[in-house]
């Protein structure tokens, strides 16, 4: 510190002077503490703002990932779906060309029924005739579960 010798108001000055520059140093100092918590804070933010963009991206490509192999699921499967209404409805066809067959069929039989009630055949007749025989005067049944797979 300086020492006063004779004028007390420059003694006062002096110190008030010194001690002006020290509260100058003073806050000088907080204010670069402060600055540099200031920088420290926001580079911290920084970092957690991208940490926080790079999870949210890492995200976005996995989404895109499960929302690629859905979609490649949901083509798969609409693709089968596809081609076993194709195929139901070729067996649906199929099905009403065998029901007017087995219709045909079945009045084929009971015309040859009622024709040969009407005849008297002797049993060497009906042994050397097939469409005699018992098991093909008898009409032919078919149900749903035949066609189905």
């Amino acid at each position: 510190m300086a020492s006063c010798s004779g004028n007390s108001s420059t003694c006062t000055k002096f110190q008030s002077s010194s001690s002006e520059e020290d509260l100058q140093v003073v806050m000088d100092q907080r204010k670069n503490k402060r600055k540099l918590s200031n920088r420290e804070s926001a580079r911290r933010c920084r970092m957690r703002k991208q940490n926080h963009i790079d999870d949210m991206m890492n995200q976005v490509s996995q989404l895109t990932k499960e929302n690629s192999e859905i979609v490649t699921s949901v083509n798969f499967t609409m693709q089968h779906y596809l081609n076993i209404e194709a195929e139901n409805s070729i067996l649906r066809v199929q099905m009403v060309e065998l029901n007017q067959r087995l219709e045909s069929l079945n009045s084929i039989i009971n015309l040859i029924n009622s024709t040969t009630k009407d005849c008297y055949v002797t049993s060497a007749e009906n042994f050397m005739n097939p469409m005699n025989m018992f098991y093909f005067n008898q009409p032919i049944m078919a149900s749903m579960d035949m066609f189905q797979w």
